[in-house]
């Protein structure tokens, strides 16, 4: 890595007026304006994992702070999880401690998908031990995981950090998990490896109490891979793979992409970054954001409001004026992607002649005896090395010819398919109301019902298709940029009563010409029509679309009756 640059200090704090602005620090405004900024001022939340040490693991979950308890312990991976038996008609109604559980859902950090055969299987024997067997893999690459008690983090930090697992800033107003492609160094066709990148950044930001008060979370990725494989458009900052003409293989740079309530394509800033500055460049990016970024709202206080009120120009003067003190290289933006998947699913050739084996859990859903069972067969088959996916799948690395099918097998009897139907592939879900406090419908279950529906009633159908179920309007399973995004509510059916549901977006994309799902006026489907109504509109897209027609295309240009 190049030299380090000084840094840029927070600025000076000084008296303000009565006009506090949006709370930006580098106007001076630092006054807290909400409870949540409060509580980060009166401590940081790096230093909540003594107190759950110390205090909380040996008193209990009633002896908990409630700052801590809904608010910086985030920074070391951990939320309460939903109370049992709670309706989704109440989640906005209820207060927060009549939410709560006594148990934690817990964040394992995995930066780049990276992991380690023993990394996975102590996943898998945490989960099996602590967390009831639940394990999720998540759309950022990481492992979730439920039924956790305050009093046994001690010890799942021992066993999780001995091999090197952190979950450090896995939540919070922080620094998240730094999204890689999951073939980054072997794949045939990258551009650029961007691991190095991924470390150095993790050793200068992540645990650093300079970056752990941000205005709120950070979502990063960096990949070289000329699939575009994690969804760069829709983080706060990505650096994406392309050869400049003159310079070689480096990164082109994107900044201010975001989903939730207000979403927004993140921006290019037209320049291209060298591997060994991409780090002085995040730090640059990430302290905008801190110094710049606005605290008074919550709604407003993601990276992607900056950059919309700024625009590319402004963004990239202030980062090479104040921040890096030099100017970047203008550069090219990527080339299209050739696949329409960018999951990695199947067996493809690594550039040393071994083979890469991807594969579909269910929606992310797998457990920690299915974990550990990999971890063995991986290694049965000559591997030390597995990944997750920025699409909740997994792949294990460095695997002879002769011995891939045998791996193929083997996962197939775990029901972890290489050759999935496009609706398993292409099925994503997020926590839903089983156990996230924000959600409104059941997901997990209702969209791995939905798949096997779908293999049974189109069993010919083989188009690329995205479904997305979200069981709130945050978004964390994408429902904007899906072919089919269903966003969870409560509907009224037939005889007028108020059911579990979905509103609608159709027609979603990433990639070069990426777009939000169109939404058709008034429609919603409860959970029992869910099957019936995705089927209708994929037969309709079957019978309308034109020769190559992709569905986003056609879902753009089709009329309401043949989306309704």
């Amino acid at each position: 890595m190049a030299d380090t640059p000084p840094k840029k200090a927070a600025p000076t704090r000084r008296r303000t007026g009565r006009h506090r602005g949006e709370g930006q620090w580098a106007s001076g405004h630092f006054t807290p304006l909400n409870a949540n900024e409060q509580t980060k001022k009166d401590d940081d939340g790096l230093n909540v994992r003594t107190r759950i040490e110390t205090i909380y693991a040996q008193r209990g979950f009633d002896s908990i702070d409630g700052a801590d308890l809904r608010g910086r312990m985030r920074w070391w991976g951990l939320y309460t999880q939903r109370r049992p038996g709670i309706d989704g008609g109440r989640t906005a109604v209820l207060e927060p401690e009549e939410l709560d559980d006594e148990y934690f859902m817990l964040r394992v950090r995995i930066d780049g998908g990276r992991l380690t055969t023993a990394q996975l299987r102590v996943i898998g024997e945490v989960s099996e031990e602590f967390g009831r067997g639940t394990a999720d893999i998540t759309d950022r690459q990481n492992v979730q995981y439920h039924w956790i008690r305050i009093e046994d983090m001690p010890e799942i930090w021992r066993r999780l950090e001995g091999v090197g697992l952190s979950t450090t800033e896995a939540c919070g107003d922080t620094p998240r998990v730094i999204l890689g492609s999951p073939v980054a160094g072997i794949a045939e066709d990258e551009i650029i490896d961007g691991t190095p990148a991924i470390d150095e950044i993790q050793r200068r930001v992540v645990g650093n109490p300079d970056f752990s008060n941000l205005p709120r979370k950070f979502k990063s990725a960096i990949s070289g891979s000329p699939q575009l494989d994690v969804a760069h458009e829709i983080n706060d900052i990505a650096f994406v793979g392309v050869h400049h003409p003159e310079h070689g293989p480096g990164f082109d740079l994107w900044v201010g992409g975001g989903l939730s309530t207000n979403p927004k394509i993140g921006v290019r800033l037209g320049a291209w970054v060298p591997l060994e500055e991409v780090p002085d460049v995040y730090e640059g990016v990430i302290g905008i954001f801190r110094d710049y970024g606005y605290r008074r709202l919550r709604t407003r206080a993601r990276l992607k409001f900056l950059v919309a009120d700024w625009g590319a120009a402004r963004f990239r003067e202030v980062l090479e004026t104040e921040y890096l003190h030099r100017t970047l290289v203008d550069g090219p933006a990527p080339d299209a992607p050739v696949e329409r998947w960018r999951d990695h699913v199947g067996v493809h050739r690594q550039r040393d002649g071994r083979h890469y084996v991807g594969f579909a859990p269910r929606v992310g859903r797998v457990d920690g005896a299915t974990l550990i069972r990999i971890a063995d067969l991986a290694e049965a088959h000559g591997s030390q090395r597995v990944r997750t996916t920025a699409e909740q799948k997994m792949v294990v690395l460095d695997v002879e010819e002769d011995r891939v099918p045998s791996l193929v097998e083997g996962l197939a009897a775990l029901d972890l398919t290489t050759s999935p139907s496009p609706f398993r592939r292409g099925t994503m879900a997020c926590t839903g109301i089983e156990f996230c406090k924000l959600a409104i419908v059941e997901t997990k279950g209702r969209a791995a019902s939905l798949i096997d529906e779908l293999e049974k009633r189109l069993p010919d159908f083989a188009e690329p298709v995205t479904i997305n179920v979200n069981g709130c309007p945050n978004s964390c399973a994408r429902i904007q940029i899906a072919d089919i995004g269903l966003k969870g509510q409560l509907v009224t059916d037939a005889e007028g009563r108020q059911v579990e549901g979905f509103q609608v977006h159709l027609g979603g994309s990433l990639g070069l010409e990426p777009g939000f799902g169109r939404k058709v006026r008034g429609l919603k489907v409860t959970s029992e029509e869910l099957p019936d109504y995705v089927e209708r509109v994929l037969r309709n897209f079957s019978d309308q679309r034109a020769e190559g027609e992709r569905f986003a295309t056609w879902a753009a240009r089709a009329d309401e009756e043949a989306l309704s």
